[in-house]
């Protein structure tokens, strides 16, 4: 049976007597791109914008765009939310030295990572760890890490013990380094949190220095001391 569709002299006749319906024409792939094309552009170029972009952009955009603007960016943040829920980790893992740079400097972007290199010799080291594991249940989203030092630096000397390094996309955004830094041998968990909480890698509910609490207590225990044998 012959194609109805096929070029023909013969076929062109029927057509022009009725008998084949009008020949099928092809789709205008050119046609079709630009009709896309439109459509993109009907899209509000906010929806297109990260949460960042469309707080820097909110300026540029007229009245008739500001309520549906609110909306998307409250959508946005919702999302980075459940993102953030998402990246948990919630313990203190130990990596060894040639793991530092896939765990630590090409962490996951924009994941706080905590890295404490220790001794298990030294007691203060040991107190860390206890107080960076009970730090990594609270604050799950934060990737605490330890490593023992000499896998990751050779010759370390014991006086710089603990240290404790803060990365943020590959940067150093704090550090600890040595008995003072890290808060002294009494170091209470409340006070790496807090020291924590200063370089930004975690949200503490603390409302100041647990440090500071300590020094005043001492403060005025010497004050009512020198008060007692002046009278």
């Amino acid at each position: 049976m012959q194609d109805p569709n096929e070029d023909t002299e013969w076929n062109d006749i029927l057509r022009d007597f009725g008998i084949l319906p009008p020949k099928d024409e092809p789709k205008d792939e050119t046609e079709e791109m630009i009709l896309c094309l439109q459509k993109e552009a009907e899209v509000k170029p906010f929806e297109r914008m990260t949460l960042k972009e469309l707080n820097e952009a909110e300026d540029d955009f007229d009245e008739d765009d500001m309520k549906a603007l609110e909306m998307y960016r409250q959508q946005r943040l919702q999302e980075w939310k459940i993102l953030q829920k998402t990246q948990k980790y919630g313990d203190l893992r130990e990596i060894s030295g040639d793991q530092y740079v896939k765990e630590v400097t090409n962490a996951q972007k924009d994941v706080w990572v905590v890295i404490h290199l220790y001794r298990s010799s030294i007691p203060l080291c040991l107190l860390v760890n206890q107080h960076l594991s009970l730090l990594a249940r609270k604050f799950p989203e934060i990737k605490f890490i330890k490593a023992i030092v000499n896998s990751c630096i050779q010759n370390y000397h014991d006086r710089c013990l603990p240290t404790i390094f803060v990365y943020r996309n590959g940067q150093i955004k704090g550090r600890f380094i040595g008995v003072t830094e890290c808060g002294g041998t009494n170091l209470k968990l409340e006070e790496l949190e807090w020291k924590l909480a200063q370089v930004g890698a975690i949200e503490t509910d603390l409302e100041e220095s647990p440090k500071q609490n300590i020094t005043d207590m001492m403060m005025s225990s010497v004050r009512m001391s020198v008060f007692l044998k002046r009278n």
